[in-house]
């Protein structure tokens, strides 16, 4: 079955087709059903990434667990940190990545309107030049892997050196998770319609 579901703009358009492994609807083990009901209490549906990796590989609940409780302490504008996580997803092509950014957005009371102007955040006039430059650098780091004095300069004209080591690790932890998606072919999960 192939279904669609549209990214972080109106403009790109990801097809999902279903995930290379089958999900696995029931789990057998305490720990995994404890985390079928936590996903599905918090989010509204078991996620298919619980599905498709936890399900196979417990283990990785732990870094999941420590990855949220980083991203807790970041001190970076929460709205700048999800619009980071939908660009870097989008340009990766994770569309349960965007899915649930989005979703995290709207859950956080972020506004998501400035989601549409993503892929034109350097022309458009919702985004602050602060955002601009976050949002250039991580574009350059995640398209090349290194940036350009320019591009750096730029970012660190807006941003102190903690806050830059925030948009890196963003940037990083993002592309961990398209990583582990976007291959395995998980695709939307719809959560943005559940809220």
């Amino acid at each position: 079955m192939t279904t669609s579901v549209y990214s972080a703009t109106e403009n790109v358009h990801f097809k999902n087709t279903e995930p290379r492994l089958r999900p696995i609807e029931k789990p057998n083990s305490l720990k995994l059903k404890l985390a079928y009901w936590f996903t599905k209490k918090r989010l509204g549906k078991v996620i298919t990434p619980v599905k498709v990796h936890t399900a196979r590989f417990p283990q990785g609940l732990g870094l999941s667990a420590k990855i949220t409780a980083l991203e807790e302490k970041f001190t970076i504008d929460p709205e700048l940190k999800h619009l980071i996580k939908v660009y870097v997803a989008t340009l990766n092509g994770c569309a349960f990545c965007v899915d649930i950014g989005k979703a995290s957005a709207k859950m956080n009371g972020i506004r998501t309107s400035k989601f549409e102007d993503l892929l034109r955040f350097e022309d458009s006039s919702r985004f602050s030049r602060a955002e601009i430059a976050a949002l250039a650098y991580v574009d350059e780091t995640t398209r090349n892997k290194h940036v350009s004095d320019e591009t750096f300069d730029n970012l660190r004209s807006h941003f102190n050196e903690e806050e830059i080591i925030q948009i890196t690790l963003i940037n990083a932890i993002e592309n961990f998770y398209n990583l582990m998606n976007a291959p395995l072919n998980i695709g939307s999960d719809e959560l943005c319609e559940l809220l």
